[in-house]
């Protein structure tokens, strides 16, 4: 065979191979035959997105599903006291409850129990919640402060609720004051341990920016460590709150003559088991409700910090 013949051969095989292709040359796409390319930035943030937050539907049934043990709880109740002949002074019915509830709304004394009883838990809980803030934020700021205050706020945390009782009676005497300061001691503490653990750990690149633009101080607090915490400030006031209605019942045993602590201690005096659970049931009822208030708050925080 000539020369001339097999170079006429060999470009008509090149010509018949770069017509057809490879299906594997086909096949790949033109960024995965070279593994060196760069990606491409909107399919590297897709796969970097957090994941979609729940559907509507699902967190309504989130939502129900929530409410199977109390419904569960108040059938095991009416059970209880229908089919388990337990005797009405130990353990009242629910009907027994309701009409309870209706004599108290019928006098106005039910209305006046828990408006003022919100009144206390509201007014002792900014004031605590204040406090806590400030000696937080000396705390978590001062190897100093944290030094100063640590041991003893650690000791007068662990003295319970009750024990302040005798002394703010002997000091403030028995009206308001002793009442809504108790309430304030138990809602402090919450809010002390959140912020003083938050601002510690506050980032340092977040505090050396803020330094970088000339603030100090109380400026480089209010607008770069404290707006930090707030997360986790909404959670130590949830705390807080739910201590400050723990901490209304032994502050309306101080000579009270009104609220939900009281009309507690009272129905133990006269053998009203109907009104202590009534007085229950709302102090829960009304906890959960403040807490839900503060819970939309943090979703609304955390939402916005993220």
């Amino acid at each position: 065979m000539s020369p001339s013949l097999v170079r006429r051969n060999e470009r008509e095989a090149d010509a018949r191979l770069a017509g057809s292709g490879t299906p594997s040359s086909r096949a790949l796409p033109a960024d995965a035959a070279d593994p060196t390319a760069p990606s491409d930035p909107s399919t590297d943030k897709e796969a970097r997105a957090v994941p979609a937050a729940p559907s509507r539907p699902r967190r309504r049934g989130l939502a129900l599903l929530g409410a199977i043990l109390p419904a569960a709880l108040v059938l095991a109740w009416v059970l209880a006291t229908t089919v388990g002949n337990v005797p009405a002074y130990k353990l009242p019915s629910p009907g027994d409850v309701w009409t309870a509830a209706t004599q108290l709304a019928e006098t106005g004394q039910l209305g006046q129990f828990i408006a003022i009883s919100v009144q206390r838990v509201l007014i002792g809980f900014a004031i605590g919640a204040v406090v806590g803030l400030l000696l937080g934020a000396v705390d978590g700021l001062s190897r100093v402060g944290e030094a100063l205050l640590a041991p003893s706020i650690a000791a007068v945390r662990a003295v319970p609720s009750l024990a302040w009782v005798p002394l703010l009676i002997l000091y403030l005497g028995i009206g308001e004051d002793p009442k809504i300061i108790l309430i304030a001691i138990g809602a402090a503490f919450p809010v002390f341990t959140t912020v003083a653990g938050s601002l510690r750990h506050v980032d340092p690149q977040l505090v050396e920016a803020g330094r970088a633009y000339g603030l100090r101080r109380v400026s480089l607090f209010t607008r770069v460590q404290l707006p930090a915490v707030i997360p986790s400030l909404v959670s130590g006031l949830r705390l807080a709150l739910a201590q400050a209605w723990l901490f209304l019942v032994a502050a309306e045993l101080i000579a009270s003559s009104m609220g939900l602590g009281f009309l507690l201690s009272d129905s133990q005096s006269n053998g009203r088991v109907d009104r202590m659970f009534l007085a229950i049931i709302l102090l829960a009822v009304l906890g959960t409700l403040t807490d839900t208030v503060l819970n939309v708050l943090q979703r609304v925080l955390l939402r916005r910090w993220r």
